[in-house]
């Protein structure tokens, strides 16, 4: 064979892995489950589906089982209540005791894979599935996968470092004592001290061991230190670990490890659904903390870089403070790109495999450490992401990114993680604002976190997780879930359709953060927003375009699709990855590069000769005309990129405080667009995609209005969001009325009579309410939380109702200058006229649901000449009463079984406004 860069050919098996992983992957998702999502490229397709979209698009549940310690008919009950309030399915995730066992009240904590909990699991699968719920089932309990069959030798590795002085003139030295479990990998001596010593003067040595536990060193007249790196274990223990499911976390390097958990925890797992498997197995974030090394990890580096890393691990190790050469920062590069390839090849592809055999799919949270890559999605089923941060660098944005290259037309989050914390605080507009900015971001399907089994007794308003919002029936505001979840689902099936349409790229320079990153760190995701800036993101989204991440492997695997690639502060990048930049440029593609070009061959073998051929290719590259250009720093994308390419979405006015994404059929154009701010917007929008027709979607009927084309006139309220479809061919769309300016036709401000219908003893029976106000401002009612029912009547004459449309209106909200603290997590910064959500019914038909702005609703076709009775049944938060009473103590819980949570945030636990505020009015809008 001729001699070549050990670089070169890994990228060509990298490419043909990419192909056969997209083969393999749509394979599996043509076996695993009949029930595949509905997706069409056709506009009347997806026109027949928006009345009623398809079941497979509806939001997904988390469903933590405590202890475990579940009962079948509770289960039951929850899964026809999750069906009820328009759920899709759900995900169970065994979870940590939340109180001793109590034989009166039938609580007993089994162990985890016990046959009573597999029992259950069993039972859990055959109702969901004959509700037609979708099961979902995680493969393990709590997070990271590990557990008590992990052992000391299949647990999470890292690298330690030692340090032992050896004064001037000794000629021996007592070295670390080396545990089960470890070893040692280098010894260096050097000149100075445990705390100052020169990383690159260290000597590589073997140490002279002796029989009394010493080891001897030739003897010098200064001081010298003796650094020793050993193969140790990271010790962390799974989290929030069910009972028998404690222990160490396994090591996701080692394929040994991956397989022994599949063997002794999902095999299991999947007996206990017999011949009807789950949609999906679930892998939460790898947040494997502080893993950064392998048994066999000098062997693998030595075949996949070319060298051997021992004599370099001072240049990983370097002290604090100390300076990293780009040789350093080189050997850094492999070292870190080593723990993606294993974790690729270990990890994901093996647990996707194992998945397709089992006629299931696997959908993991591909993020965090050990340091998988954007491109890592690529080896799953169902990339899911985690977080609503669609205005900086995103977690989400990695998993859509991938979804969009790599053909996973769906894309879950989890969503609503901290929710408006403490537990029980969460509003239907916190769901909306937390759900529209995932929206943005690409996903396409909701895994809410979550919904806590309860057991029957428990004092209301139930079980919380510890870092969760809680999305029960044990929740007021339960009355509109079956609304906020169409919502939902209508927007998750339309944002499946067709194809994505994101014009800019921004290339993640994995290289780069590879040559950055320490030990007992390693992760690109945590270190990414050090190049993909807040501001880089801001200047693409404000100039009108939404986004897609795409890194080095995708460019080689699939090239760049997108009109604009954005490259922000690259320094490492291969000769490759170049070439097909420069290919991408000729064929017409621009590139914006900010604050630097690449200059550096990404790893060490070769440097020298390879970064030339790099610095070469990017001067010429960059020298090849208009369709490339240097910027100085993240300010200065926006108008490069108003320079490069036409806006998707122009704006007239508050661009920062709207976004959108965009969905391209073969005959129309969806355009997902939402105010991600608590203000008003009113702005005149144009679009880059032309058609010849066009109309306004309603997210909450889907009934479609006609709009007129070219500039389109936006109006929307806080937290609102609309949808634009543009199409080839006339839409079945009615014409919008045009109304006259709205007049007042009566004040319903005051005089209502209010009752709790389900309140005994607790404000029970009817309150005249002359003056709206809340329902904590009364002693009675201070700790109530449900459904208050207001009822007035009102009387019209025929001519206030003719020839105009009347609409219920409960004024506006108040936004929030500053949110209150949170200590994670988000929540909408807006307090509404409603609290927290409300059923509007009119002469006894229901006229409409009220839980996001604005809070007016349309009663013409309810209304009749003569007596007329309003009825509002407003919902507030179960927190009111988490308020009223004491918390639990777990002192003797954790006593038991340790202390395995805290729950969040208690100190701001308090009764929050609730109730019907006003004004009140009735408003007639006469139609022109």
């Amino acid at each position: 064979m001729s001699k070549r860069s050990p670089r070169r050919p890994f990228i060509r098996a990298r490419a043909l892995a990419v192909a056969c992983a997209a083969a393999t992957l749509a394979m599996s998702a043509a076996r695993a489950d009949s029930n595949a999502p509905v997706i069409s490229n056709k506009l009347s397709d997806v026109a027949a589906n928006l009345a009623t979209p398809p079941a497979d698009a509806r939001p997904l549940m988390r469903w933590w089982w405590f202890g475990p310690a579940v009962v079948k008919p509770e289960l039951e009950r929850e899964i026809v209540a999750m069906k009820q309030g328009g759920f899709g399915g759900f995900e169970i995730q065994p979870v940590y005791p939340m109180e001793l066992d109590e034989p009166v009240r039938g609580i007993k904590n089994v162990p985890y894979l016990s046959p009573e909990f597999l029992d259950a699991v069993s039972f859990a699968n055959r109702t969901g599935r004959a509700n037609g719920l979708r099961v979902d089932m995680t493969l393990a309990s709590g997070w990271p996968y590990g557990g008590p069959h992990i052992g000391i030798t299949q647990s999470a590795s890292r690298l330690r470092v030692a340090t032992v002085e050896v004064p001037a003139g000794a000629a021996s030295y007592a070295p670390p004592v080396v545990m089960n479990g470890e070893k040692l990998v280098a010894a260096f001596v050097g000149a100075g001290s445990a705390k100052q010593y020169d990383s690159a003067a260290l000597k590589l040595v073997k140490p002279d061991a002796l029989p009394n536990g010493r080891a001897a060193i030739a003897a010098t007249a200064a001081p010298r230190v003796m650094v020793f790196y050993i193969a140790t274990r990271t010790g962390q223990q799974v989290k929030r670990a069910a009972l028998g499911a404690e222990g160490f976390v396994l090591d996701h390097l080692s394929r040994n490890a991956v397989d022994h958990h599949l063997r002794t925890v999902a095999e299991p797992l999947l007996k206990a659904f017999g011949d009807t498997p789950p949609h999906a197995v679930f892998s939460d974030s790898l947040e494997v903390y502080g893993t950064d090394w392998t048994d066999d990890f000098l062997e693998e580096f030595k075949r996949r870089r070319g060298y051997d890393i021992a004599p370099h691990l001072p240049s990983i190790f370097r002290a604090k403070g100390e300076p990293i050469s780009a040789a350093a920062g080189a050997v850094r590069r492999d070292w870190a790109l080593t723990q993606t390839e294993l974790v690729n090849e270990r990890y994901l592809t093996p647990m996707n495999d194992w998945a397709n055999k089992h006629k299931t799919l696997f959908r993991s949270q591909t993020y965090g450490e050990p340091a998988v890559s954007m491109s890592s999605n690529r080896l799953v089923a169902l990339p899911e992401g985690e977080g609503p941060q669609h205005r900086e660098f995103s977690f989400t944005r990695l998993a859509t990114s991938a979804g969009h290259l790599y053909g996973r037309p769906v894309i879950s989050a989890e969503t609503w993680t901290w929710l408006n914390s403490p537990a029980f605080s969460a509003t239907p507009l916190d769901m909306k604002s937390e759900a529209d900015r995932m929206l943005l971001s690409g996903v396409n399907q909701f895994v809410g976190h979550g919904w806590p089994y309860t057991p029957p007794g428990t004092v209301e308003p139930g079980y919380a997780f510890y870092a969760a919002a809680v999305f029960n029936d044990h929740n007021p505001w339960w009355n509109v879930m079956p609304d906020v979840n169409a919502y939902l689902t209508r927007m998750s099936y339309l944002m499946r359709q067709g194809e994505p349409a994101n014009q800019v790229a921004v290339f993640l320079p994995n290289d780069d953060v590879y040559a950055a990153l320490v030990p007992g760190k390693v992760s690109l995701s945590a270190e990414m927003h050090k190049h993909v800036t807040p501001k880089l993101t801001e200047q693409i989204l404000d100039a009108g375009h939404n986004l897609d991440y795409v890194d080095a492997e995708s460019v080689l695997a699939l090239g760049v699709k997108h009109p604009v690639l954005v490259m922000p502060h690259v320094t490492r990048l291969a000769p490759e990855v170049l070439d097909k930049l420069e290919a991408y440029v000729r064929g017409g593609g621009k590139i914006i590069a900010v604050g630097s070009t690449p200059s550096l061959a990404p790893g060490f073998v070769d440097a020298a000769r390879i970064s030339a051929r790099v610095a070469a290719a990017s001067k010429a590259l960059f020298a090849s005309g208009p369709n490339v250009r240097v910027v100085a720093d993240d300010g200065a994308v926006g108008a490069a990129l108003g320079a490069a390419l036409a806006p998707d979405l122009k704006l007239s006015a508050q661009a920062s405080e709207v976004g959108f994404v965009r969905r391209k059929l073969a005959d129309a154009d969806i355009y997902f667009i939402a105010n991600t701010g608590n203000g008003d917007v009113n702005a005149n929008a144009s679009v880059g995609a032309k058609r010849a027709h066009a109309a306004w979607l309603d997210p909450d009927s889907g009934k479609l209005t006609r709009a007129a084309g070219g500039e389109f006139a936006l109006a929307l309220a806080p937290y609102e969001s609309r949808v634009l479809v543009l199409s080839d061919a006339p839409l079945a769309a009615a014409e919008a009325p045009r109304l006259a300016a709205p007049a007042v036709l009566a004040d319903l401000g005051r005089d209502w009579k209010l009752s709790f219908p389900a309140a005994a003893g607790q404000g029970a029976g009817s309150h005249d309410m002359a003056q709206l106000s809340s329902w904590t401002d009364k002693e009675a009612t201070r700790y109530f939380s449900g459904v208050g029912v207001y009822t007035k009547e009102v009387k019209l004459a025929a001519a206030q109702l003719a020839g105009q449309r009347v609409v219920l209106d409960f004024g506006r909200g108040t936004p929030l200058a500053a949110t209150p603290k949170v200590p994670a997590g988000m929540r909408a910064m807006y307090e509404s006229p409603l609290r927290e959500a409300a059923q509007v019914w009119v002469n006894g038909k229901r006229a409409g649901a009220l839980w996001h702005p604005p809070y007016r609703v349309d009663v013409t076709n309810y209304l009749t000449a003569g007596a007329n009775r309003i009825e509002v049944r407003v919902a507030n938060l179960a927190v009111n009463t988490l308020a009223g009473h004491a918390l639990p103590d777990y002192r003797l819980l954790s006593a038991r079984y340790g202390q395995r949570f805290v729950p969040q945030d208690t100190e701001l636990i308090a009764p929050r406004p609730a109730g019907m505020l006003g004004p009140v009015t009735l408003m007639g809008e006469k139609i022109l």
